[in-house]
Parts: structure tokens; sequence; C-alpha cells
């Protein structure tokens, strides 16, 4: 699976990557996530619950930070493992520019999956992802930027 998006979020670009390193921003941000624990300021695991058609899993998994060039870009990579259901591997580059007071988002992410997962098909499973996308962007938001509302967190 493959996915791109360009998100506009309005804080400054520096709060924006302080905050998309910061455990308890992206803790409630992420939609589903009953643990997010920094392991170091470069390593991350997590525990997530999430609802892909039929199946519900817990993935427990790893995130490790590498090309950091602060505040603008960074490579996350990772890994989840969702027992019977299946695994997620995953590869996601994001940057960050100046757009006026705000800052532009961009994101690719390539992903692997196996599994059960894998048996529901690409366009469930790409579906899937844009919602969980959509609600994290929502939440992450409204937590940087100013005077925006609370953020929900459904698994």
């Amino acid at each position: 699976m493959e996915m791109a998006e360009e998100i506009r979020i309005n804080a400054p670009r520096e709060k924006v990557f302080a905050a998309l390193n910061d455990v308890e921003i992206l803790k409630q941000s992420i939609p589903g996530c009953e643990s997010l624990e920094a392991l170091s300021p470069t390593e991350f695991t997590a525990t997530v619950v999430s609802k892909v058609g039929p199946l519900k899993a817990r993935f427990t998994g790893g995130v490790t930070l590498i090309d950091v060039i602060a505040p603008e870009s960074y490579t996350m990579i990772g890994e989840g493992k969702g027992g019977p259901a299946g695994f997620a591997k995953m590869r996601t580059k994001v940057h960050l520019s100046d757009d006026g007071d705000a800052t532009l988002m961009s994101y690719e992410v390539k992903a692997d999956i196996g599994g059960k997962l894998a048996q529901l098909g690409g366009v469930l499973i790409t579906k899937t992802s844009q919602k969980l996308a959509a609600v994290f962007f929502k939440n992450f938001e409204a937590l940087v930027s100013e005077g925006a509302e609370t953020p929900s967190n459904p698994a």
C-alpha cells in the first residue's frame, strides 16, 4: 500500500516538529492508541487497537526515526504485529515547510501487510488507512493549534 498527502496545520513549523516528537501529543492523536513510550529521542514503542473491516486487532510494535533534519524532515521506519490478524511494516517520509504562520506537512507512506489483513484487499486497507490518517491529523492539529477543539480518540 502507498499513500501520500499534504496537510496544512495552523501552527509554526518548529512547534509542529516538536509535537511530532512529543509522546503525549502523539498518544492523544493516534486513533486507538493504548500506549506509547519513547525509548530514546528516535525510538518509540506503541500498542494500538484498530479495526479494519471485520478484523479488530491489538498491534504492538516499534518506530525508529532516521535521517532527522530538525525542524524540517525525517523518515519513520516501523513494524507492528497483530497476532493472528497479521503484521504491517511501513516507511514514512515526513517533510515540513513554512506556509505563512502555518505549516505544510507532506508525507509519503509505503507499507507492506501480511496475514489476515492482507486477505482483506487493498481497497479496504487503503480506505481504512485514509480514515485513520484523517482522525490523526484532526486530533493532532487540535492539540498544536491555538484555540482548537479537544481531540477524539476512537478505537
